[in-house]
């Protein structure tokens, strides 16, 4: 008998591999990050009267994974550091606005010289974009690790954690989300930059990893032991799958700088997801190795490599298996076809044995405006997980 009786119980049970009367569906960052519709911020796309009705049916509809930063009133990009007496001795920061979007340069100075990046955010879209990387050659590298440590030292308290889920309640459960040192070291440059770097400066790209890491391992295992138990994304690796890097590499920079984050997640009762667009076939058996419970978003081709259906067969018995819905189907795909995408997707999801099946989109809309079929198709998602029985 399947003793399901909240979201909260559902999710859970499906991360520790039990039976559950239904697969968890989760619309990913709608519902997941807390957002705040009456927020009148002119930047704030949720307040927009098309985006309510998507929000509502997420609230009231799917089983919430709230993701939420380990670092108190910090964004995806925690790495940048706390704001310190003396980090700021270091680093400026100035911000303007043009036409319809905000500017942000940061400034490192170090001894008589600097680095510099700038980044730009529109009104209408939800997301940053980053028109000029920190480090953009092998001698920026160099300056940049002459930073002294001190100045990516942070205050950590989870108040903020246990807060967030207080307020969820039975509705769902926590994530605490973190990038990893793949990836606070990736974000400095860009994506062409990197992978040249990545494959012909090793020495110096686990240089910069391990001056990432030091203060990501310090956060990661005092939230970890203050705030056990829970479900965690760790965000950065799919920087070294393929098409971009060899998979070998993987082994030698995500294995080993994130494997041990993943470490003192489970050494405390947690549960870690891999968040890793595109290609992945390549990567599971690594993934496997640093003992990751769960994968997202599960791609289908052509935007990813594997079919959930051989995915599930190969891995579902170690990990979860999160996604296999593509964001530009349910923007784009007729809504006939998108609930044919739907029901196969439930289908190869609980397919044979395995540990569990979230339905969840690769993405989520970030523009101002959400169309009917979007809805819709969101909508459809909906009644088909609550029709499906495992």
């Amino acid at each position: 008998m399947l003793w399901i009786v909240t979201k909260r119980e559902r999710l859970i049970a499906t991360l520790e591999g039990r039976n559950v009367d239904r697969p968890p569906v989760s619309f990913y960052e709608i519902g997941g990050f807390s957002v705040c519709p009456d927020d009148p911020d002119l930047y704030n796309i949720y307040n927009s009267p098309s985006w309510q009705p998507l929000l509502k049916l997420a609230e009231d509809h799917t089983d919430i994974i709230r993701m939420v930063s380990p670092v108190r009133a910090q964004s995806h990009l925690s790495w940048a550091g706390s704001k310190t007496i003396l980090r700021e001795r270091y680093v400026g920061e100035k911000t303007w606005e043009e036409g319809n979007s905000r500017f942000t340069r940061l400034i490192y100075n170090i001894g008589n010289k600097s680095l510099t990046s700038t980044s730009r955010r529109d009104r209408e879209i939800d997301t940053v974009w980053i028109t000029e990387p920190l480090l953009k050659n092998t001698e920026d590298v160099k300056l940049f690790l002459q930073l002294p440590d001190e100045i990516f030292e942070e205050s950590i308290r989870i108040d903020h954690l246990e807060k967030e889920e207080k307020k969820l309640g039975d509705k769902g459960i926590i994530l605490v989300d973190t990038e990893d040192p793949v990836c606070a070291v990736a974000s400095l440059f860009n994506l062409e930059t990197f992978i040249i770097f990545a494959l012909t400066e090793k020495t110096l790209c686990h240089k910069l990893m391990e001056k990432h890491a030091e203060y990501l391992y310090k956060r990661t295992e005092k939230v970890a032991i203050e705030f056990p138990g829970r479900l965690w994304r760790i965000y950065g690796p799919e920087y070294i799958t393929e098409p971009f890097l060899p998979p070998y590499l993987f082994d030698e920079y995500v294995v080993r700088h994130t494997g041990p984050m993943v470490k003192m997640i489970k050494d405390h009762g947690g549960f870690v997801r891999i968040h890793s667009h595109g290609c992945i076939r390549n990567i599971m058996d690594y993934l496997v190795k640093m003992g990751a419970d769960g994968i997202d978003p599960v791609e289908p081709p052509p935007h990813g490599d594997v079919e959930l259906g051989w995915l599930r067969e190969k891995y579902g018995r170690q990990m979860v298996l999160f996604g296999n819905i593509e964001i530009s189907d349910i923007e784009n795909m007729p809504e006939k076809m998108f609930r044919e995408i739907v029901k196969k997707s439930i289908a190869d999801g609980i397919s044979g044995e395995g540990r569990g099946f979230v339905l969840m989109p690769s993405a989520s809309p970030y523009g101002r405006d959400i169309s009917e079929l979007t809805l819709r198709n969101y909508q459809i998602m909906v009644e088909e997980i609550e029709s499906a029985n495992q």
